[in-house]
């Protein structure tokens, strides 16, 4: 069975720009218009019908097919190479834990991020060192984009439609990172969750936008992470108290005192759990003492669990920065991992 969206005719590229933003079928930047042609090969690439059930969305019941996948996906600039990692980053956000609808439709704005590992990074030309979490190349650019295309076309989560973000944040045009493996002594991001090294896998994680930390004036591992924990803490009280996924990324310089130390992904978790936690009496410091009630001796968690914690080795060579990404809402979502065209017990991690 072929193609069976329906088609429209247009005089040229201008007028096709125009047309898809006076339906609002855009993020507001041009389009690459998806001829059957450009949507077949990306089909095609992937091995796939244009009729294959990638999934459906949970709560209303929305069918997902390859072909609306591949049609958005080329809106977005994407090549017929990147489809499979679309596929695989449509196929995680539809498990039900990852609750979809809840993170386009919330008033808190997060986006999805995109976390890419495997051989695939190399041959997509990714790049997780310089401006790892911004404009760094193109396979990230527009991989991170197909996902917001997708969001809004085929979920309704436009602004002001399904989308209810009161603020939002720039990941919503695109938010993908490629782990910097070859720089790295750690085990990847998706061999720490269960995928083996050989395969390439794509993680998705309803979050925040990156909260940037500097620490140069140490390389004790424990001083680095606790600048980490700072910011993890300062979410939990000027945000959201509630334990759930938080990623941190490590560049470089600082990861190199932790190679120094002997410090792994293992340890860095089993520290960041132990000591990112906060009264609820803190919030009396920030506004939000009417909450405190007499509950101010309790204590909350940033992380439910020390596996909890997503820890992305990228970014660029010299500078003792780092990042937060924090979730969400709490466990109201899942960090969900899944191999890309392949079959791991068919089932996301």
């Amino acid at each position: 069975m072929g193609l069976r969206s329906k088609r429209y005719e247009v005089n040229d590229l201008q007028a096709a720009q125009e047309f898809y933003h006076s339906r609002n079928w855009t993020d507001g930047l041009p389009v690459v218009p998806p001829t059957p042609d450009a949507v077949q090969a990306c089909l095609d690439w992937a091995m796939m019908p244009a009729s294959h059930l990638v999934g459906i969305e949970p709560v209303r019941g929305r069918v997902i097919t390859a072909e609306k996948l591949a049609v958005n996906a080329v809106m977005a600039g994407c090549l017929p190479m990147h489809f499979p990692v679309v596929v695989a980053a449509a196929t995680a956000m539809l498990q039900e834990k990852f609750l979809l609808h809840g993170a386009t439709a919330s008033t808190g704005g997060c986006a999805v991020l995109v976390v890419i590992n495997g051989p695939i990074r190399t041959e997509l030309g990714m790049d997780g060192t310089f401006n790892a979490l911004a404009s760094s190349d193109r396979s990230t650019s527009v991989i991170g984009r197909s996902i917001r295309l997708i969001l809004c076309n085929l979920l309704d989560a436009r602004p002001g439609d399904l989308d209810r973000s009161t603020l939002g944040h720039p990941g919503k045009f695109s938010y993908c990172i490629a782990e910097d493996e070859e720089n790295s002594f750690w085990l990847s991001l998706s061999e720490d969750r269960g995928i083996p090294k050989d395969v390439s896998a794509v993680t998705v994680m309803a979050a925040g936008s990156p909260r940037q930390i500097m620490n140069e004036w140490t390389t004790e591992p424990s001083e680095i992470l606790d600048t980490f924990i700072s910011e993890m803490q300062a979410n939990m009280k000027h945000y959201s108290i509630w334990a759930g996924n938080y990623a941190i990324v490590i560049p470089p310089q600082l990861r190199s005192h932790f190679k120094a130390s002997g410090w792994s992904k293992a340890d860095i978790k089993r520290y960041v759990h132990t000591k990112a936690r906060i009264h609820r009496s803190e919030w009396a410091n920030c506004g939000k003492g009417a909450v405190v009630l007499d509950r101010g001796d309790r204590e909350y968690t940033a992380l439910s669990n020390e596996d909890s914690l997503l820890i992305i080795a990228a970014g660029g060579p010299a500078g003792g920065f780092g990042a937060v990404i924090p979730p969400w809402l709490g466990q109201k979502s899942a960090a969900v991992t899944v191999a890309i065209g392949a079959c791991l017990d068919c089932g996301p991690i």
